[in-house]
């Protein structure tokens, strides 16, 4: 089972964010699937580890939403009456990127109540 450890969590050169973001979801997976208690049974720590990485990469996705709802008032603020085909576009793009990341936000969020709960029964078991 991986667990989140510092060497991957950091995105390395030629990585992308996704690239990230999927490691995070996988291992929170990796977590919610193995056997809540016993021998292979994930520990507190690794859960509590993975926790804190997607929480960060939670707060990176909301970060990212902000920059991209500042661009589109930015944008829309510049059109007044003559929107050219550029600005349509760019519009169009930035509502599919704001939409892609609420999307990854919800997911992410629904993964992290999951494996909070999680830690919680290790937390109460032990």
């Amino acid at each position: 089972m991986r667990a989140a450890t510092p060497e991957r969590i950091l995105v390395r050169s030629g990585h992308k964010q996704s690239s990230l973001a999927q490691m995070i979801h996988d291992d929170i997976r990796s977590l919610l699937e193995a056997p809540p208690s016993g021998e292979s049974a994930p520990s507190l720590a690794a859960i509590e580890d993975t926790l804190t990485a997607g929480y960060a990469k939670a707060l990176a996705l909301e970060a990212d939403r902000w920059r991209i709802e500042r661009r589109i008032a930015s944008v829309a603020a510049r059109l007044g009456e003559d929107v050219t085909d550029d600005d349509a576009a760019e519009l169009a793009r930035l509502g599919q990127t704001l939409s892609s990341a609420d999307g990854d936000l919800v997911r992410l969020r629904s993964l992290l109540v999951a494996l909070r709960t999680r830690a919680n029964e290790v937390r109460a078991a032990a």
